[in-house]
């Protein structure tokens, strides 16, 4: 059986050094926003090139967070709307909600599955006040051009990077995270840099957010029983910090072995039935998921199961048919839709062997 994505065994490479970690942290008796805490938001600052990094309790909190430090700010106000991707995973929207602003859902590129600013220019109006990016699959595109269209309307431009750590922008030669005004990310388990439980960070490079963020994820607080103002607990994890910590020496690497089977894939799968993703080769794509299209889905899911092959769909059900979002469900995203009925993720990591590779795509020229 070729998994979908095998966790014990990516996690296995670094048992040895969570071992020791755990280890430590234990003599230590500080487990709540200790040292592990601190190094690892010097180290994914350091990483992603930006001044600051915040370490939260997972990829959503850190959205809701992003939002709710412009709120305190005054940039942001209650109801303000915020242009989001029709097509994103649907935390994305329901962070929006949850800081009490309005989500505006725009149709992707059909060929990127990201936004684009000549899409988003068509829904500005006077209530917009930002533009959340997604960089969906891993991949970042357009975003000089969405920062450029947002600086003539005066809107802020935040990342969803939750699935593209390390990806490099073409235009701007910068990473994902220091793209726009903030970044949230996510560690989940299967992420590219995934912890061992839920984890998330937020990155900046405005010092008055940062702080304001910080205040905000350990109830509002400055020092010990000192309240500034209305904050959360939505803290990272010491212990998941630590394994991030570990993990991180090796994200580069683990991303270039991604870049190089998906290479491979899209040299190599020759089937007209099956539509590869767009990539023009360079570091702006990380490939947390190769996403094909294809028409008779449920076929070819049970094809590549009978072949020993796990899949994945990222993902079946677009936000705006979701029982959750009634509201907005009879709106119609074509290009969205579309995506959502014939998308499959075939298996991409770094452990895979060069035979799983092969399988892989001999089976897919077989369908």
């Amino acid at each position: 059986m070729i998994k979908f994505l095998d966790l014990p065994k990516i996690n296995a490479r670094f048992e040895a050094e969570f071992k020791n970690e755990f280890s430590s942290f234990l003599n230590t008796g500080h487990y709540i926003l200790g040292q592990g805490v601190t190094d690892f938001e010097n180290n994914y600052a350091s990483f992603c090139g930006t001044k600051h990094c915040i370490g939260v309790s997972n990829g959503f909190d850190a959205l809701v967070l992003i939002f709710k430090g412009y709120l305190e700010l005054g940039l942001l106000q209650k109801n303000d709307e915020v242009i989001v991707p029709a097509n994103t995973f649907v935390a994305s929207i329901l962070a929006i909600l949850e800081a009490g602003l309005q989500p505006v859902l725009v149709e992707p590129n059909a060929e990127t599955f990201n936004i684009e600013a000549s899409a988003i220019t068509s829904h500005i109006s006077d209530k917009t006040k930002a533009i959340l990016v997604v960089h969906l699959y891993g991949q970042i595109f357009n975003i000089q051009a969405i920062n450029t269209l947002a600086k003539a309307n005066n809107l802020l431009v935040i990342e969803d990077a939750a699935q593209a750590h390390g990806a490099v922008s073409n235009s701007l030669n910068l990473k994902a995270g220091n793209l726009a005004n903030a970044a949230a990310f996510s560690f989940y388990p299967a992420k590219n840099l995934g912890a061992l439980g839920d984890a998330g960070a937020i990155t900046t490079n405005n010092t008055e957010l940062a702080t304001t963020i910080a205040k905000l994820r350990n109830y509002g607080t400055t020092s010990k029983y000192k309240n500034d103002i209305l904050g959360v607990n939505n803290r990272l994890d010491e212990v998941q910090a630590l394994f991030l910590n570990v993990k991180l020496k090796s994200l580069n690497a683990d991303n270039f072995a991604r870049q190089a089977i998906a290479k491979r894939y899209l040299s190599e799968i020759k089937n007209k039935k099956i539509q590869l993703p767009f990539y023009d080769g360079t570091q702006n794509h990380v490939f947390h998921l190769f996403v094909v299209l294809v028409e008779n889905r449920d076929d070819f899911i049970q094809y590549l199961k009978e072949k020993n092959i796990e899949t994945s769909i990222h993902y079946p059900i677009p936000p705006h048919k979701q029982k959750a979002l009634h509201r907005i469900s009879d709106l119609k995203f074509p290009i969205t839709e579309k995506i959502h009925e014939t998308c499959v993720s075939i298996p991409i990591s770094p452990i895979m062997t060069s035979l799983e590779v092969d399988t892989v795509i001999k089976t897919l020229n077989d369908f």
